[in-house]
């Protein structure tokens, strides 16, 4: 399935301000891959993250999804192919309810009204947030955005999920909730985060970005095993991989 593949060559990207955010990155996921992308504040995982849906388009280099080299020209089909997942769900969540907000995005496509209830009425379901949809949004916990903001992009059918920080602000039951609901799905996911230990459970691969530049890629067990990397990328090992302090203490 060529169209699930996402290609980055040689992508590179400067803010007007001179920061090199992205600096010479490449890589290839196939289809069905769960990857995670992680690095200190500042490694350039966001910018990265922002030319896969075309929100950036490369000031040198390319990134393709599929059969479509990313461009403004193919833009529409990219945002079809791919689905991103912001920081902050009061980034993607702006209307009135619940519903308006899934519903968005296949009214946007011009799809008619009986698929557009459809496609919100599955998408709140599989995220699990259906008794929500006449509420609005700004009355929702973290966790209940986290899900809505996930339900907006899924009513949309991408191959594709792009998540930024996907378990930040969560509760520890609202971050199991996410990471049971995201192990569940088939799509290709592409993730940015510091949570490590949600890696584990999630992503087989990790690549590692130290100030826009791939510092590692490829296993995540082994590549958290690595000791001098993580450090030098200012990275710790997940909780589930370090020592327990109570029981490395001397007994009496």
């Amino acid at each position: 399935m060529s169209h699930h593949i996402v290609e980055v060559r040689d992508l590179t990207h400067t803010y007007p301000d001179g920061t090199a955010a992205v600096r010479g990155i490449s890589f290839r996921i196939h289809h069905g891959e769960s990857v995670a992308v992680v690095g200190a504040n500042g490694a350039g995982k966001s910018t990265l993250l922002l030319h896969l849906n075309g929100y950036l388009t490369p000031q040198s280099g390319a990134v393709r999804i599929g059969d479509f080299p990313l461009t403004k020209a193919t833009l529409k089909d990219i945002r079809r192919t791919v689905g991103m997942v912001f920081q902050d769900p009061d980034d993607q969540l702006f209307m009135p309810t619940v519903y308006e907000d899934v519903a968005f995005g296949p009214l946007n496509l011009g799809l008619p009204p009986e698929e557009v209830e459809q496609r919100v009425q599955k998408a709140l379901l599989r995220v699990g947030v259906a008794h929500l949809r006449e509420r609005p949004p700004y009355k929702l916990s973290g966790g209940e955005k986290r899900a809505v903001s996930i339900a907006t992009v899924l009513a949309m059918s991408p191959d594709i999920l792009v998540m930024d920080e996907p378990s930040s602000n969560l509760d520890p039951r609202a971050r199991r909730t996410l990471i049971e609901l995201l192990a569940g799905f088939q799509h290709t996911k592409i993730i940015a985060t510091h949570d490590l230990d949600l890696v584990l459970d999630l992503c087989d691969r990790t690549i590692v970005i130290r100030e826009g530049v791939i510092m590692a890629d490829g296993p995540t067990v082994e590549i958290f095993r690595n000791d001098r990397m993580l450090a030098q990328c200012h990275l710790e090992k997940p909780l589930r991989m370090q020592a327990c302090p109570v029981c490395s203490l001397p007994q009496a």
